[in-house]
């Protein structure tokens, strides 16, 4: 990918790192960024990196989106007629939807602001981590908009009485609380304490076979919405490509001489 304007891009071990770098507005997504990170992903997707880590720039995560550029961009004419801002959301939306759906898994994290937009990106993360300085805010309803795109993340990762509640009273909480409701996984004190936490969460990652992970992510995907006994013959025929793929034979073999098997290394 070409060099981004909004992200800083690093890979460091098989991990693909994404700093959302637009300090000045405390990352506040612009619809540039949003593109950006859509391509990001895509590009880690085809590279071989076994995780990507989320996190903000200037001590801050995302502030949610920014509204003089989208609002730019509302007042624009949509083509075929349609509406600028729904076109806009809804890019947003292909955006948290291709980070909650990828095969990759995604660990974010968060400090400072964690607002609207952001804090629909740590609810489609698979590990969250937290400083103890991360503020959650849902501000839409006050600005009398609403938390579109996000919500369906929200009700998943919160359940649908607390996303309610989060959604009608503007959803500000701090990290502790934020812990308490299970949106985050941990919560630490200092910048060393967090990037020891996800230096022990990328070396558990590692443990296991990129395409199991990534079928497995699948199969609770569908386990969210579908009776477990409609998942049966499905999951039955994941175990068994598993089982019969090289990553199967090469788990099994890594057991049996008691060694690492040979993604841990990647």
């Amino acid at each position: 990918m070409s060099a981004p304007q909004t992200l800083l891009i690093e890979d460091r071990s098989g991990v693909r790192h994404v700093t959302l770098n637009r300090p000045e507005s405390r990352n506040a997504m612009s619809l540039v960024m949003v593109e950006e990170l859509l391509e990001a992903l895509k590009s880690a997707e085809s590279s071989g990196v076994r995780a990507i880590v989320l996190r903000g720039a200037g001590g801050h995560f995302c502030s949610g989106g920014d509204v003089k550029d989208m609002g730019a961009a509302y007042a624009g004419p949509g083509p075929g007629g349609e509406d600028p801002a729904a076109q806009v959301n809804a890019r947003f939306g292909h955006l948290c939807k291709a980070y909650a759906e990828t095969g990759l898994p995604v660990i974010v994290v968060l400090e400072g602001a964690v607002l609207g937009g952001g804090f629909g990106l740590a609810c489609v993360a698979d590990v969250a981590l937290a400083r103890e300085t991360a503020l959650f805010r849902l501000p839409e309803t006050g600005l009398g908009l609403v938390p579109a795109q996000i919500a369906p993340f929200l009700v998943e990762r919160l359940g649908y009485s607390e996303a309610r509640r989060l959604a009608v009273t503007g959803g500000k909480i701090d990290a502790q609380t934020a812990l308490r409701l299970r949106l985050v996984h941990s919560v630490h004190e200092s910048g060393e304490a967090i990037e020891a936490a996800l230096d022990a969460v990328l070396a558990d990652i590692r443990k296991g076979a990129p395409n199991a992970i990534a079928e497995t992510k699948r199969l609770m995907r569908r386990a969210r919405l579908h009776d477990a006994g409609s998942l049966i013959d499905d999951a039955a025929r994941a175990f068994a490509a598993a089982v019969r793929s090289d990553e199967g034979a090469e788990g099994l073999a890594a057991f049996i001489e008691k060694r690492p098997a040979k993604w841990v290394k990647g």
